[in-house]
Order: structure tokens, then sequence, then C-alpha cells
């Protein structure tokens, strides 16, 4: 999943938030001078990425996209299902969404300081581009998938998924809708057992 669903998939505790934001730049076990509670929100982001390469709906929206895009087509998938939280965030939050979005801006600010080297770079145009918010439409996933295809030097030819999700849009919703609602469960049950320890 990208970075939306992790930070909801948080269920609201800032710590846990914080590590299962920034868990990919991460590597290995190099977590442990941070807060206990950090730690576990990187293993809940661990936990959530394995159950969500496995799925079945998943690779079918991925086996949809990969004669196009290859291996990249699991990371557009994640974009894809960013985009649909983010379109109907009231059917998984009571927050609006432009809230929601500035309470995290704001609490990656407050913990800067033991933000990783990679989240640090990446925060000034997180923010000022508003990613978060810009997923709910498709000029904002445009934007990222465009910014994605550069940084593999055009090799991925991302910038033109955004013409198959306008494609196949409700098959990509459904199965987004399908297999969110076992993620939230899943999820869920892995932040209290963490939680619990």
């Amino acid at each position: 999943m990208n970075f939306l669903a992790h930070i909801y998939l948080s269920f609201d505790d800032k710590e846990i938030t914080l590590g299962n934001f920034f868990a990919d730049h991460i590597r290995g076990n190099k977590f442990k001078h941070l807060p206990d509670r950090i730690q576990k929100g990187i293993l809940l982001h661990r936990e959530i990425d394995t159950f969500t390469d496995s799925h079945p709906t998943v690779r079918q929206s991925s086996k949809r996209l990969h004669k196009n895009y290859s291996h990249y087509s699991r990371v557009i998938v994640d974009i894809y299902y960013d985009h649909f939280l983010a379109k109907n965030w009231s059917d998984y939050s009571d927050t609006p969404l432009e809230d929601y979005v500035e309470d995290f801006y704001d609490l990656l600010e407050d913990n800067y300081d033991i933000l990783p080297m990679a989240t640090k770079r990446m925060m000034p145009y997180m923010i000022a581009d508003n990613w978060l918010l810009n997923y709910a439409n498709l000029a904002g996933i445009d934007r990222v998938l465009n910014g994605m295809n550069r940084r593999t030097k055009n090799k991925s030819r991302m910038n033109f998924a955004i013409l198959d999700l306008e494609e196949h849009y409700f098959d990509f919703e459904n199965e987004f809708t399908s297999f969110f609602k076992e993620l939230i469960t899943f999820s869920n049950q892995k932040f209290i057992s963490l939680c619990e320890d």
C-alpha cells in the first residue's frame, strides 16, 4: 500500500503512524534506537506489505497492468489504491481528508528530528504539493505517476498508467473496496497484538 493507506492503518496512534509511514526508509533492523511504539509502527508496515503482496485481489489488479509495466505494476496498484482511499475517504473516516492530512503534516514537523534522512528529503515536496490530499483526484495521481517515471529515468513508463486507470477505473475501484475491507481487519488485529507485546 502507499502512504495514505499506511497512515490510515495506524488507527490514530501518533507513534505507530510515524513508524508505519517511514518504514520504507528503514533498512533491516536499523530501527532499534527509535521509541518502542515507532518500532511497532515499522513492524506493522511490514506486516501490511506482506499481506498486500500475497493477496489474490491485489494480484488481480497487478496482473491487468503487468504486460505494460512488468514489475512496476505492483507500485502502480499501490498508487491507484491510495487514490480510491482518498476519493472515498468519507466512507472510512469522519474527519475530512483535508484536516486529517494537515494533522499528519503537523505530526511530521513535530517529530522532524527522528525522521530518517530520506523522509526528511521527501517531506518538503510532499507538503508543498500536498500529495495526500491530491491523491483524491486524477490530476494528482497523474503527477505522482509522472514523478515516479522520472525517478526510474523513464524506464518504467509509469507516466502512461493514468490511461490504464481511466480505462479500467471501476474494476480497480471494486478490487480496492473488496480488498481494503479485509486489510482493515487484518491491520487492526496486528495493531492490537503488537501493542499488547
